[in-house]
C-alpha cells in the first residue's frame, strides 16, 4: 500500500519552488531524494507504487478521493511493482496532465530513454545518479515549464466560462468549442481585451471594421445578436454581452 507523506520543509526563504511528486518503490532513495528535495524548498509528497501515484495525481472517485492540486512536478521510478512507470506515465498523459515528468531508471541505453520520452517523460535521469544533478534537472523542467505556461496565458484571454485563444483563433465556452466568424471574432476579443467597459458602435467599429467603413453602424448590433445566440444560454437575457442604453455594449 503507498502512503502519501509531505517531507519536512525547510525553514530559509526557498521555500515554495512547487510541489513534487516522488515515486519510487525503493525506500532508501525516496527518502534520500524526498530529503534533498525539501531542503532545497520544495514540498515533497511520495508515493511507492504506481497505482496509488495515478491516484494521487487523478483522484480515484470509487472511492471518494479527489487528486491532489498544483503538483508541478512528477519524478518517476520506471520500476514499480504492479503498473509500471511507462504505463503511468502514458495514462497521465492521456488524462492531458501537462506537469512536467522526470523519469528515474537504471535502465540507461539509447532505446530505453527513447521510449520514456516518447511515451510523455520530459527528461531521463539514469541510476546511480548525483543529487546535485537531480536538483538541476528538477530546477530546469519547472523553468520550461513555466516560461510555455506564461507564454500560453498571453495567447488566451479569458472572463468568466469564455477562453480565447488569440494565436489559433478559436473560442472555447464552458470548455467546448464554439464557431465564430471573424468578425464576430474580434469584436468579442475587443470586448474581452477590457471586460466592463463600454464600447460605442463607432468605437468598435473602428477597432473592428477600421476608420474606412462606410456603412451602417446598426451592424455592431447585428454582430453582438448572433455573438449572443452563440454564447449566451437565454440571448434575450444576455449573461455576457450587456447592453448598456444609450452608450454600447460591453462585457460583463
Amino acid at each position: 500500500m503507498g502512503s502519501l507523506t509531505t517531507a519536512p520543509a525547510p525553514t530559509d526563504v526557498r521555500i515554495g519552488l512547487g510541489k513534487v511528486l516522488l515515486v519510487e518503490d525503493e525506500a532508501l532513495i525516496r527518502e534520500t531524494v524526498a530529503l534533498s528535495l525539501a531542503d532545497e524548498g520544495f514540498e515533497v509528497l511520495v508515493a511507492d507504487n504506481g497505482q496509488r501515484a495515478l491516484e494521487m495525481l487523478l483522484g480515484a472517485p470509487d472511492r471518494g478521493k479527489s487528486a491532489i492540486a498544483d503538483i508541478s512536478l512528477v519524478i518517476l521510478d520506471l520500476m514499480l511493482p504492479g503498473m509500471n512507470g511507462l504505463d503511468l506515465c502514458r495514462l497521465v498523459r492521456h488524462q492531458g496532465m501537462d506537469m512536467p515528468i522526470l523519469i528515474l531508471s537504471a535502465k540507461g541505453t539509447e532505446t530505453d530513454r527513447v521510449v520514456g520520452l516518447e511515451v510523455g517523460a520530459d527528461d531521463y535521469l539514469t541510476k546511480p545518479f548525483g543529487m546535485r544533478e537531480l536538483i538541476a534537472r528538477c530546477r530546469a523542467l519547472l523553468r520550461r515549464y513555466q516560461s510555455k505556461a506564461k507564454q500560453d496565458d498571453k495567447s488566451v484571454m479569458k472572463f468568466e466560462d469564455i477562453a480565447l485563444h488569440t494565436d489559433e483563433c478559436r473560442v472555447f465556452l464552458a470548455g467546448g468549442e464554439i464557431n465564430l466568424s471573424p468578425k464576430e471574432f474580434k469584436i468579442l476579443e475587443l470586448l474581452i481585451s477590457q471586460p466592463k467597459r463600454v464600447w460605442s458602435r463607432d468605437q468598435i467599429i473602428d477597432q473592428v471594421w477600421g476608420y474606412d467603413f462606410m456603412g451602417d453602424n446598426k451592424t455592431v448590433d447585428v454582430h453582438i445578436r448572433w455573438l449572443r445566440e452563440k454564447l449566451e444560454e437565454n440571448p434575450s437575457h444576455p449573461e455576457y454581452l450587456k447592453t448598456v442604453r444609450g452608450f454600447g455594449y460591453r462585457l460583463g
